[in-house]
Parts: structure tokens; C-alpha cells; sequence
């Protein structure tokens, strides 16, 4: 699991929207950590088989990004992400003010496929 503050450099759009594919990058990192859980080697990413952007995500928004690995093959390891906003700032009430969500807000859910060649994997 993951989790932090998205940042003014991470706003992309007007309204400090921030670019969907920062929450792909955030699931780039947690497939690199279950990986060396799983194999004790990073591996590579391949693809990803679905991509679904839920809800925006703004700048000052806290998201955690979890993932599992769902099938494990010879060298392929398919896996799951969830991104999900779990605090929120509340400009409207000051600049620093900010909301803890009773309930995250899933923002983003992706599949996907990853590979460790067999002479890395560490742990058999």
C-alpha cells in the first residue's frame, strides 16, 4: 500500500485536476513492491488489461493505492489495484483545512500483468 498527497506539480488540468495517469504510475510502484515481496526481484510491467477512472483527483487530495497479486504463472504475475481518495482539503473553510473521509472514494481500478523472468525469481 501506498499512500500520499497529491501535489500542485502533480495538477495537469485547469482546477488542479490531476492526470489520470499519475494514479497508473502510483500502481506501477505497488506492483514493484508485491513483486519483491513475491520474488524478491522488481520485474517489468507488460500491460495493463483494464483501466477505469472512477472519480477526479485534485491537488491536496491523499490517495492510497493498494494491490494484490491475483494469478501467479511460470515468470507472469497478474494483479489488481484499487486508488482510493481518503483525505480531501477543504478550502472552504480555510487553506489548510482538510476532511478525513468517513468512506474512501475509489478514484481509479486497473488489472494487469507483470513479469519476472524465472532465473531473477529469488523466492521459491
Amino acid at each position: 500500500m501506498i499512500r500520499l498527497r497529491m501535489s500542485q506539480a502533480d495538477a495537469h488540468y485547469g482546477g488542479n485536476l490531476v492526470d489520470g495517469a499519475r494514479m497508473l504510475q502510483l500502481f506501477g510502484d505497488v506492483a514493484t513492491e508485491l513483486l519483491i515481496i513475491q520474488d524478491g526481484d522488481e520485474g517489468l510491467f507488460c500491460a495493463y488489461d483494464n483501466v477505469e477512472f472512477l472519480n477526479p483527483v485534485y491537488a491536496g487530495d491523499y490517495i492510497e493505492a493498494v494491490g494484490e497479486i491475483t494469478h501467479v504463472g511460470n515468470s507472469s504475475r497478474k494483479m489488481t489495484f484499487e486508488a482510493r481518495k481518503v483525505i480531501k482539503p477543504r478550502p472552504d473553510i480555510s487553506d489548510s483545512a482538510a476532511d478525513v473521509l468517513a468512506e474512501p472514494i475509489v478514484v481509479c481500478r486497473a488489472t494487469g500483468t507483470c513479469v519476472v523472468p524465472v532465473k531473477c525469481q529469488r523466492n521459491k
